[in-house]
């Protein structure tokens, strides 16, 4: 994940934002001002001005601010997002590699400042625009639970793991993984686990998530 950011960064950073596509300028322009200025307390002008447009460019792009904000938190989900192609795993060390693999990834990509900024601007802006986290939800942690379900599916096809409903069984692997963690930081009252503390947050997970279901 830090490599995929890293590399849209460097591609915007070749980028003249005067040559960047229309869209992606007024959309991070949208995101910016929102974050720093809520919904309320940012104007069209501002973002216009930010993303060196005309307001008559800016509206051919999205009609009013309120669609401005779902597509701006839509975009920054999806630059965000986990890599969704899980692998699907020959043998039971495997499976446990990836559980541990992607639960500790799970957790940086959560950590990042610009993914809390996302969660925040959601739940700040939920009373105006309440499809906003429901987008989020869908195009965030909802497909990337559907991703670990299908996984799981292959694997239990596969004799790898024992019983259960996939998408139920991702639903509790979630839940061994985070604990209390996710609400911690989004309440800001837990400082980020050092990489060491995320990696054994997965495999702990992941130990106890493989004894859930046993073959």
């Amino acid at each position: 994940m830090k490599e995929i950011r890293k590399r849209v960064r460097a591609r915007k950073r070749r980028t003249p934002p005067s040559r960047a596509p229309l869209r992606d300028r007024i959309l991070d322009a949208a995101f910016c001002a929102f974050t720093k200025h809520g919904y309320a307390g940012t104007s069209m002008l501002e973002i216009a001005t930010r993303a060196r447009v005309s307001k008559r460019e800016l509206y051919a792009v999205c009609e009013d601010k309120a669609a401005l904000l779902r597509d701006a938190i839509a975009e920054r989900a999806r630059q965000i997002r986990l890599a969704l192609e899980l692998p699907a795993p020959k043998d039971r060390e495997a499976l446990e590699a990836t559980l541990t693999a992607f639960g500790a990834a799970l957790v940086r990509g959560v950590c990042d400042p610009a993914v809390q900024a996302v969660y925040w601007l959601a739940i700040s802006e939920s009373d105006k625009a309440p499809e906003v986290a429901k987008l989020l939800d869908k195009v965030g942690r909802g497909a990337t639970r559907a991703a670990l379900a299908q996984m799981l599916a292959q694997a239990q096809a596969d004799g790898l793991i024992g019983a259960g409903e996939p998408a139920a069984m991702a639903v509790d692997f979630f839940a061994l993984l985070w604990g209390d963690l996710l609400i911690q930081l989004l309440l800001r009252v837990a400082d980020p686990p050092s990489p060491r503390a995320v990696e054994q947050r997965a495999r702990e997970a992941t130990d106890k998530f493989l004894r859930l279901y046993p073959l």
